[in-house]
This record gives C-alpha cells, structure tokens and sequence, in this order.
C-alpha cells in the first residue's frame, strides 16, 4: 500500500480542523514567528497552549515546559523553534499519541529539519515540512496570503505533504 499524498491545502486544513493545539517555540520577548501563531489561532477559537522551558507565562497564559507537561492532550503541535530541536519534538508527538505536526518555516528555514521530517514520517505522524499556519487560518491577512502565493509559485512550499 502506498503512501496517501495530499496536497498542502488538504493538508492544512485537516490540521486546522483540530481545535486543541500546542505551539512550541514561543519567545518570551514576544518576536518569534511561533509567538504570532500563536495569537492567531487563540484569536480564532483555539484552545491553544504555549510551549517554551524558559517561559511560565505568555501574554498573559500559563506556558508549559514541554509537550508532556501539557495539561491535556493537544490534537496538533506547530514546531517553531529551532531547527535542532525539531527532531526531538517530532518524537515527542509521536510518544505521546499527536498525530498532527506543522513543521514552521517561510523565511530562512525556520524550524525545518529533514531529519524531524523523516522521522516523522517514519513514526507515522501527519506532516506539514514548510509553510505557515497563518496562510491558511481564515481570516488569512494579505500579508500572509501574498506569502501563500509567493512560496507556492518559487517552490518554497510543498505541492504535497
């Protein structure tokens, strides 16, 4: 039996479908790209939960060390830390039963790392390797539907997932 590709789009949606999500990687100064995911997606209905091991509080919410000291279990994590630290986590979502994982990366390569990528695939999860979160969680800004468009037509973001 082959694999089951799905285009990103499809891909994004179903991960957007779940309405319980951790986003790691979220900065204390508030300026990462994890930190704006963030807020979007609690300021669109999400039960969302920061993940950073040296934060207790952002914006105001409890934030959790790791993925396993989550006080319930998530549907999907978004990764947007540094790339190093994308493999472990990708672990971590499979040990603890998350199936749904968004790899972050536009600019530069964000959290993208092949190795967290395979592995993913190899554990079973649903992977998203690129994009973001924010080109698809309605209502999409211009800014970030100019991105959607812009990665797509030079290649940056996946055909399929």
């Amino acid at each position: 039996m082959g694999v089951i590709m799905s285009t990103l789009r499809q891909a994004a949606n179903e991960f957007l479908s779940h309405k319980s999500i951790a986003v790691a990687g979220v900065s204390r100064k508030g300026d990462a790209a994890a930190n704006v995911i963030y807020k979007k997606l609690k300021n669109t209905g999400y039960q969302v939960f920061p993940v950073n091991p040296y934060a207790d509080e952002i914006d105001g919410d409890t934030c959790y060390p790791s993925l396993d000291a989550l006080p319930e279990k998530v549907d999907g994590v978004v990764i947007g830390t540094s790339p190093d630290i994308s493999e472990q986590l990708v672990e971590d979502c499979a040990t603890l039963g998350i199936q749904h994982v968004w790899i972050h990366s536009t600019f530069g390569n964000g959290s993208y790392n092949e190795g967290a990528i395979k592995k993913g695939k190899e554990l079973g999860l649903n992977i998203i390797p690129r994009g973001c979160p924010m080109m698809f969680c309605e209502p999409v800004d211009v800014a970030h539907k100019c991105f959607r468009w812009f990665f797509g037509v030079t290649g940056k973001l996946p055909k399929e997932v």
